[in-house]
């Protein structure tokens, strides 16, 4: 076989590696190594495996690079590493979101998707994905520490690249647990902020104690009404809906903006350059999933629009996101 044959392969069979880091994730091996080298005995009584299960695991994670092993003792790697659940940014809660069942076989349902434009997870299991987690708590709070770990990649990002000078107060919208909504705070200290979300998703509290006496937190629906403010942060909250639902929440920020107010859409916008396949995969994982989309900037413009209001600047982050900021029509 040739190396584009072998190439393709692998690509066929990456949900293989997908599957094992995931069950690295769950097991929580790279926790149990941040304190050294382990025998893959220990190491197998630690997390409570199979010895001998395990070691299979074990050595098609060392093949691809994840983990070490030497002389019989296990190590962590710069990839496993980031699979620790005491380390910002962590990427375990974003694996361990495939030990359930529903989001692999949403993604099994991607033909149905492509061949009808329905939402794969909804077709497939009856509700959407957001009531699914509802029901299913574990994976909710997994679901939530996976948003709160990519936010904190963006949050200085997003703090730094916009000026929030002659802005008094920012509302968080669907910002879960506030990790974005802390960035900028501890950035801008004339600042007050809000996180606002539904009730099983928002955080009570920030997690430093400096900025309490800036921090609050409401419940509550975008669909429906957020608290008045002259900035909103709305960061991968649009690319989880139709279009339609889009605008419903843009018109709910833009009916309770205060004069003068920004609308700050943090999202990966389509045709900036610089992360193509990144945003390819991440608008297929939205058909799949949520049932939404990533956009152009054109399309963002659309949408903003049609809520009354009017993109004027597109700022970039450094990261993969961008600052999408509009201002009401008129």
């Amino acid at each position: 076989m040739g190396s584009s044959g072998g190439d393709l392969q692998e690509m066929i069979t990456g949900f293989r590696v997908s599957a094992a880091l995931s069950v690295a994730a769950e097991l929580g091996l790279s926790d149990e190594l941040a304190g050294g080298p382990r025998t893959v005995e220990d190491l197998a009584g630690a997390v409570h495996a199979d010895e001998e299960t395990f070691r299979r695991l074990l050595r098609a994670l060392v093949a691809v690079g994840v983990y070490a092993e030497r002389e019989g003792l296990v190590t962590n790697t710069p990839l496993s590493e980031r699979l620790r659940s005491d380390l910002p940014g962590t990427m375990r809660p974003l694996a361990r979101t495939l030990q359930d069942p529903a989001i692999w076989a949403a993604w099994g349902h991607l033909a149905h998707s492509v061949r009808t434009g329905e939402n794969a997870f909804e077709a497939l299991q009856g509700v959407d994905v957001w009531t699914h987690r509802q029901s299913h708590p574990e994976q909710n709070a997994i679901f939530n520490d996976n948003m709160a770990a990519l936010s904190w990649y963006v949050g200085d990002a997003v703090a730094a690249a916009y000026d929030f000078s002659g802005i008094s107060s920012v509302v968080d919208v669907g910002g879960g647990q506030g990790i974005l909504l802390e960035a900028v705070l501890a950035k801008h200290e004339h600042l007050k902020g809000t996180v606002f979300d539904l009730a099983h998703v928002v955080a009570k509290e920030p997690r430093s104690r400096a900025l309490e006496s800036r921090w609050s937190a409401e419940v509550g629906s975008f669909f429906e009404a957020v608290p008045p403010a002259d900035a909103y942060l709305v960061k991968s909250i649009l690319h989880d809906w139709p279009d339609d639902r889009c605008v419903e929440i843009l018109r709910t920020c833009a009916a309770a903006l205060n004069p003068g107010g920004v609308v700050l859409v943090v999202e990966l916008v389509l045709d900036r350059p610089g992360h193509e396949v990144v945003a390819a995969y991440s608008d297929l994982n939205m058909l799949v999933l949520p049932g939404g989309r990533e956009r152009t900037e054109e399309q963002y413009a659309a949408l903003f629009d049609a809520a009354g209001l009017r993109l004027n600047r597109v700022i970039d982050t450094g990261t993969r996101m961008a600052i999408l900021q509009a201002r009401k029509a008129g």
